[in-house]
């Protein structure tokens, strides 16, 4: 079987609570909808990709952690789990991530040992996702050292907009000093309603400002609780509401995505 041109694409934002995690989910389950084969890599803590997957996070399973903390007992291919989707795969995240903070701090090649263990698998997938902790740490060192693109989502609040610059910082030094091949792809708007002024302000200044203004993707994911709900349930919201309005979005978010390719 012929290898494939797997783009390995980082969904990351500093701040919480922008649908980051979400977008992981949603724009993996859509591009699998498309008939792309994806897998999901799970580099925050809380898990929160793995479970809006269906995956139950138990002791005993290989996780992501495993693999970075480099011990070498176990291999990625151990790693890569199912879902209830065919084509849609996940490397599980696990608490015990959070100590890998600690642990690597003295290690060799600590900001490439993502890198490493995902190196095999390009060629397998048509598109890797990368899922970060809502804050800069190695984790996200370590995506950032993987990654080729970036899709930056970003809640329409000005709390979330004022934080992007430190998130394009982040992104500058790390193309300067790790990953020259890095670029940000898109920067999604993120619960998006157009009846808030405050919504279509922050829309109009990521349009403008002369940061961001050529990034802005045409598709904004519009808030939307069946998102909320569909994460609740382990199941993508391409499967769980196709009517929905965050269906729709994140479908064309993926048709989007495929486009800019």
């Amino acid at each position: 079987m012929a290898k494939k041109n797997t783009r390995v694409v980082a969904v990351a934002n500093e701040k919480g609570g922008v649908g980051k995690t979400a977008m992981v989910i949603n724009l993996g389950a859509a591009l699998v909808k498309a008939g792309k084969s994806v897998l999901i890599v799970d580099m925050d803590p809380q898990h929160n990709a793995t479970s809006g997957l269906g995956v139950e996070v138990t002791d005993d399973m290989v996780s992501i952690y495993d693999l970075i903390s480099g011990d070498g007992d176990v291999s990625v291919e151990d790693a890569v789990l199912g879902t209830k989707w065919a084509g849609l795969e996940v490397i599980a995240a696990h608490p015990d991530l959070a100590g890998a903070e600690v642990e690597l701090v003295d290690a060799e090649e600590r900001e490439n040992r993502l890198k490493h263990v995902i190196d095999p698998l390009i060629g397998e997938y048509d598109v890797i996702i990368l899922d970060t902790p809502p804050s800069l740490s190695l984790l996200t060192i370590n995506v950032f050292s993987c990654a080729k693109e970036v899709l930056v989502p970003c809640q329409t609040h000005p709390y979330a907009f004022n934080a992007l610059e430190d998130l394009f910082d982040t992104i500058d030094a790390v193309q300067a000093e790790i990953n020259p091949d890095l670029q940000i792809k898109g920067v999604v708007p993120t619960f998006f309603d157009q009846r808030l002024r405050v919504c279509r302000d922050i829309m109009e200044r990521l349009k403008t400002d002369e940061r961001y203004q050529d990034l802005v993707l045409n598709t904004a994911i519009r808030s939307n609780i069946t998102i909320a709900d569909s994460a609740d349930a382990g199941k993508p919201i391409v499967f769980y509401r196709t009517g929905s309005f965050g269906a729709k979005d994140y479908t064309s978010l993926a048709q989007e995505f495929m486009m800019a390719s």
